[in-house]
């Protein structure tokens, strides 16, 4: 299972996004990735949107949360568009990057560490996004546009923002992302993500001809 999390407002805004894999879908299996996928994140989390999942909404998770004082919120019964911007990333970045194919629980690890190394760095460092204009026309309706010079990567969304709305955490310097945002190139990061993708697919396929011989 591959879930996109940590949505709050400013990951809303900056569209940051941290991918990962989890083995199985219970509260044992989750707990560890959700605490990484926490940590990951360079700005403060003040909230957490998911679905209404009981791998999310136990107890073991909302103490987690309150530890950490992060408000926890769920999507309402047949309502897709209470969680549309996971529903979006799905789409645009996880089907087009890691495909429709079903992946076996047990490579998970193996996924966690592409995501981590690889995924991850690309998308918020080197993956431009759209950010909407919104502009109300004359009957005063709000329209949104995606204009080209507002594609930004997050992390330039991010460094964009007023000081005092980037709330990063006091161990995340914007200096030092800025430095890993600049050593290397954005084309040297997606062929360097690409060629870690096709390894860790080539892996898998390995891993799966052994397990059926």
């Amino acid at each position: 299972m591959t879930q996109a999390l940590g949505q709050s407002e400013r990951n809303t805004i900056t569209q940051w996004e941290t991918v990962a894999s989890c083995e199985k879908i219970s509260e044992a299996y989750l707990l560890p990735v959700l605490e990484e996928i926490i940590e990951s994140f360079p700005f403060e989390i003040l909230g957490i949107h998911a679905d209404n999942g009981s791998e999310y909404i136990n107890k073991t998770v909302a103490k987690l949360l309150d530890k950490l004082n992060i408000e926890l919120t769920k999507s309402r019964p047949r309502r897709s568009n209470d969680n549309a911007l996971v529903e979006a990333k799905n789409g645009v970045v996880i089907r087009k990057f890691l495909g429709c194919s079903h992946i076996p629980q047990r490579h998970a690890e193996l996924m966690n560490a592409f995501h981590h190394e690889h995924f991850n760095p690309y998308l918020n460092y080197h993956r431009a996004c759209h950010f909407p204009l919104e502009v109300v026309d004359n009957k005063g309706k709000v329209r949104k546009t995606y204009p080209q010079n507002r594609m930004q990567t997050p992390f330039e969304k991010l460094s964009s923002m007023p000081v005092e709305l980037r709330n990063l955490k006091a161990s995340v310097a914007l200096e030092e992302l800025t430095k890993y945002a600049l050593s290397m190139s954005d084309n040297e990061a997606a062929d360097r993500m690409q060629k870690a993708r096709a390894a860790m697919f080539e892996a898998i396929n390995r891993r799966q001809q052994r397990a059926s011989a």
